[in-house]
Formats: C-alpha cells, structure tokens, sequence
C-alpha cells in the first residue's frame, strides 16, 4: 500500500497574525533606533556616508522587486511574512517600512538639526513600536484603523523621549510628540498611495519641532544648527 505525501500550502494574512506577529516586527522596527544612538555621537558628514549606501540598496531593491520577477520571487518568499497586506500588493508601486524608515532617516539628518532629527527619528522608532503593541493588546476604543489607547502610548512615550534628549527645548519636545501623535492616527493616501507613517511621523515631528523653534525660540534655533 503506498502513501502519497502532499505538500499543503496555506495563505497566510500577515494582518491576521495577532499580537505576537506584531511583537516580532515591532522588535525589527525597535533596532532602528541604533540610526539616532550612533548620529548622536558622529557628525552629519559621517552619518550620511553610512546612511546613503543603505538608504539607496533598500530603494533599489524596493523598486526592483515590482519589474524582475525572480527578484520578486525571492523577496516576497523571504520576507513575505513581515508585511501588511498593502505592502504585498503587486499592482502598483509600493516601497515597505524598512525603505520609508531609512529614507527618512536619511532626510532628517540631511536637513535638520541633529537634536531635532535625533528626537523625530526616535519617536517613531519607540513610540511608533508602542502605540502598535498597546494598541493591538489593549485598544479598545477604535477610531479607523487605530485606538485611543495606541496614540495615548505614542504620546506618553514621545514625551518621555523628549525629556531624555540633551539639548531639547521641553517646549518643543511637546509639539513634535503632539504632531507626531496626530499623524501616526491618520492614515494617509495620495491618488491612492498610501504614505507610511515610517516618514509621515518623524517629518511632521521635525517640522513641528523647527516651526515651535522660529517662532518662539529663534536664539535657540541658530544654537541648535551649530
């Protein structure tokens, strides 16, 4: 009597993975936060000669998986499981987390100054990580796709990470956590595109934070810019 052995494949929803599923990308999400640790103690010039080479190899690899099929065979098999739905969509182009938190990186140490990148760039590493997990354990009061609980501990967590950063006007700390609270609630999309809160959050911080800064503590600014 002979056994056939059959291969079953099933379709996995990476959104359908709970709680755990979440505290396994948020981990990965987490080390990031090595980006501001290492800046903070090298200057811009050095930053950016690390940065680029990584920043351009995610892009490029991001770009390429949608036009070279084994390329996109290959990514989708090996990391497949760390994406949302929109981002394992193959209609249209589409850049995952990892390449949006590098590019960001990327422009807030190009053209801020490194407090504010510093503090922008951390907020969406911890308190973006926070709001996630609270909010996929505890969130019980849903507004959209998130829950008052998730902003309330991106807020709370932001203010703690502008009480820690050196040289952070409090002032503007509270704007850039309020701003990036506000943002990481909102899901955006333009012409269909969906705009990863791996950018909106730490760009719409930093603004914030350069907005408060010339408006109210211009001496301070040029400070910061030194």
């Amino acid at each position: 009597m002979s056994r056939s052995n059959k291969t079953v494949q099933i379709e996995v929803n990476p959104d359908q993975l709970g709680f755990r599923y979440e505290l396994a990308r948020k981990a990965i999400h987490l080390s990031s936060l090595l980006i501001p640790l290492i800046y903070w103690h090298i200057g811009r010039k050095q930053a950016l000669m690390m940065l680029t080479p990584v920043a351009a190899g995610f892009f490029f690899v991001d770009v390429s998986k949608h036009f070279v099929p084994f390329l996109s065979t290959w990514y989708h098999s090996t990391f497949g499981i760390m994406l949302r739905d929109h981002e394992l969509t193959t209609d249209r182009l589409h850049l995952n987390g990892a390449t949006w938190i590098t590019l960001a990186a990327f422009i807030l140490i190009a053209f801020f100054p490194k407090t504010i990148a510093v503090s922008a760039f951390a907020m969406v590493s911890v308190s973006d990580t926070m709001a996630a997990l609270v909010g996929k354990k505890y969130g019980q009061h849903r507004f959209g796709q998130k829950s008052v609980e998730g902003s309330l501990a991106f807020f709370t967590s932001a203010l703690f990470i502008v009480l820690l950063i050196p040289g952070l006007l409090i002032p503007a700390g509270i704007v850039m956590a309020a701003a990036g609270t506000i943002i990481e609630a909102m899901v955006l999309k333009i012409d269909g595109f969906r705009i990863d809160d791996n950018i909106s959050v730490p760009l719409t911080g930093a603004i914030a934070g350069m907005i408060t800064y010339s408006l109210f503590f211009p001496e301070a600014l040029k400070a910061l810019a030194h």
